[in-house]
């Protein structure tokens, strides 16, 4: 199969402006194979619908020089494994051609955009890309299945009208969500993005004590809090774990009374393999940790699995110490990781160990753990959360109202959508996990950090609040968080100019007039009448 394309027309002047970038006496088809690379790393993948999207007037490429013998099988491979295709396809040339002239352009857009960058930046930021992918450990993002999870959690069926707010008006008239009506919103996921001082805790607040409420406490909840509660604080939040019966728990100085290790199916072998690669996965994606630590660290966990009767479940403890002997003196930041764990108990041993499910939680994750302790317990809880209500049935929808559940509530938000590794989970959990009653609540300090370059959260969000943040003249990102059209944005814009602490715009269904200035609800304004 020979391998001679074209470039399109406007590429061809694209070829000669890039390779001047390059070392003088640089080739032409040099630029041609950094395009194709460029293209394919983007992630972009073509229909064939789409093979005549590009002329072929441009730079001819002939099969030895675009590739030379020696390299020409590598790149064969790159689009045979980027297709699922095998090396005799007839369709690859035409792919090649799709994704060099893609890069060109790319590139093009690039350079134009970023007159101070240079192709020697260029090469360093995605060689640097390139090669840090081939460590980044791939994590099934599935939930596993487990036979054997004998975890039961009741639903409400009834509608859950929520108190929101008031309007601004004489009559401060009432403005109620209607938070489990599908016939309003396909899903019951809320963002709300508001600067620090601004009333989107109290609010948040608010807004559980309400669904725990009005569901007559069936519905239950997790507050995950990332930069933890100082005594002060501690003192205010008293009045709402009070109200909401929810229980407090100050990790490291409290353990969390789950044992992550509980969502793998201890019976089934296959599941049960499949559950050990997951949470060997999580240690692994979330704390940064290479191919190697990750094969000791599965070896471990299956012999702490193999040593415990059909089942039971070792304990973190149990698996360090596994790992432990496996590693003997070569401590490395994988034991570091599973010691400090350990050491500090942050989950409670299994024997312990109770469904949170049933009951409301504040967890605080305390600033005296390490970073990387801290996010490797944050996604081993959410990771739990998720795949025990995977293991559920669907709740029904009566009357047009979907049965709920549970609520997970992610504060400091922000911080988890910096990373690509944990914008994957949480983009699956918003995705599955609604049809089982579950409403994810995410709360941040901007509306920039909702809308990533790879994914739009706030579009998986059906219902959103904004309140005063800083990035509130970025019209665009504003309409992209509520969802809003032009013309609805510019009122939304008008608001924010004049918006104050305690007040919020929203795309709720139920607002008659779209980008209008509301009061919010607040939980210490509430205790306080």
């Amino acid at each position: 199969m020979q391998i001679n394309i074209r470039t399109s027309e406007i590429n061809q002047e694209i070829v000669r402006q890039l390779t001047a970038k390059l070392p003088v006496g640089t080739k032409e088809n040099v630029i041609a194979r950094i395009a194709l690379g460029y293209s394919l790393q983007s992630g972009k993948k073509f229909a064939t619908s789409e093979f005549n999207l590009y002329d072929s007037k441009g730079k001819e490429y002939k099969d030895h020089i675009l590739f030379e013998e020696k390299y020409r099988d590598f790149y064969i491979a790159l689009i045979c494994q980027h297709y699922g295709i095998y090396k005799t396809n007839d369709n690859i040339p035409r792919y090649i051609k799709l994704h060099i002239d893609h890069g060109l352009q790319m590139m093009d857009n690039l350079f134009r955009n970023n007159t101070n960058y240079t192709f020697l930046d260029f090469l360093t930021e995605h060689l640097d890309k390139g090669i840090s992918m081939l460590d980044v450990v791939r994590v099934s993002l599935d939930a596993v299945k487990n036979n054997n999870q004998n975890i039961e959690k009741s639903h409400f069926e009834d509608p859950i009208k929520l108190l929101i707010g008031s309007k601004i008006n004489e009559k401060e008239d009432e403005i109620i969500l209607n938070f489990n009506d599908t016939t309003l919103y396909n899903n019951n996921h809320i963002a709300i993005a508001g600067s620090s001082g601004t009333g989107k805790t109290q609010f948040a607040l608010h807004l559980l004590k309400e669904i725990s409420e009005k569901s007559n406490h069936h519905i239950n909840f997790i507050y995950l809090d990332f930069k933890g509660l100082k005594n002060d604080d501690l003192l205010e939040m008293q009045s709402f774990f009070d109200k909401t019966k929810s229980v407090f728990i100050d990790v490291p100085k409290n353990p969390f009374s789950v044992n992550p290790l509980s969502f793998i199916d201890s019976i089934n072998d296959v599941n049960k393999q499949m559950g050990i690669d997951k949470f060997v996965d999580i240690i692994c994606k979330y704390s940064n940790i290479g191919i190697k630590q990750r094969g000791k660290l599965r070896e471990a966990t299956n012999e702490a699995f193999v040593a415990k009767q059909p089942g039971v479940y070792p304990s973190l403890s149990e698996v360090n110490e596994k790992l432990l002997e496996i590693v003997g003196d070569r401590r490395d930041t994988l034991t570091e990781i599973m010691d400090e764990i350990s050491r500090y108990n942050v989950f409670e041993d299994d024997k312990k160990a109770n469904n949170f499910l049933n009951r409301n939680i504040y967890l605080s994750l305390s600033g005296d753990l390490s970073n990387s302790v801290r996010f490797t317990s944050l996604f081993l809880i959410i990771n739990y959360i998720y795949n025990v209500f995977m293991n559920m049935d669907s709740t029904p929808t009566n009357n047009g109202c979907r049965a709920m559940r549970y609520v997970l509530l992610i504060d400091e938000a922000h911080v988890i959508f910096k990373e690509k590794k944990y914008q994957d989970v949480l983009e699956k959990i918003l995705r599955e996990i609604r049809s089982k009653g579950v409403s994810v609540i995410l709360l941040s300090q901007g509306i920039e950090e909702f809308n990533q370059s790879t994914f739009d959260f706030s579009s998986m969000c059906e219902i959103s609040f904004l309140l005063d943040v800083k990035d509130k003249t970025n019209t665009k990102a504003i309409n992209k968080f509520l969802g809003f059209s032009d013309k609805d944005g510019m009122k939304a814009y008008r608001s924010l100019e004049k918006i104050q602490k305690g007040q919020a715009i929203s795309n709720m269904k139920e607002l008659f007039s779209k980008g209008e200035l509301f009061k919010i609800k607040q939980f210490y304004k509430d205790e306080h009448k």
